[in-house]
């Protein structure tokens, strides 16, 4: 018998199913925006990302709509930049490069975005970083 089945939310209360968002392993957060247009920041398109909050030049707060279970989490990013001159951009996850500021939560994750040539934060035209859990 062949079919479509169609479900909007599935969830357990134990076995492989019951962590947040379903399974373990798969990505619990991604998001792709716009970060070159400073605080106006357009998200392209995202999953359990609710807003990206523009904290100064080179360092966001990406806001997660379902909180995660707990902070062990895996985050990663990358990100291009706007001409030839800018290729060599690093983001930094969890924490902004030079400020020692750090922030990861089960509610959001600050990331920051520098030129390794230059050493210095600055805004990336598109930025992409996915959660792992």
């Amino acid at each position: 018998m062949a079919g479509t089945l169609v479900i909007d939310t599935l969830n357990a209360s134990t076995g492989p199913l019951s962590t947040n968002n379903g399974m373990s392993g798969i990505a619990k957060a991604w998001v792709n925006w716009n970060g070159n247009s400073g605080g106006n920041n357009t998200i392209n398109a995202s999953f359990n990302v609710s807003s990206i909050t523009y904290n100064s030049t080179g360092i966001w707060t990406i806001n997660f709509t379902t909180a995660l279970p707990d902070t062990y989490y895996v985050p990663a990013g990358m990100c291009t930049g706007g001409s030839t001159s800018d290729n060599a951009r690093t983001i930094t996850i969890y924490g902004s490069i030079g400020s020692g500021a750090t922030l990861k939560s089960t509610t959001q994750l600050q990331v920051s975005q520098g030129n390794t040539n230059a050493a210095s934060l600055n805004n990336a035209v598109e930025m992409n970083v996915v959660i792992h859990r």
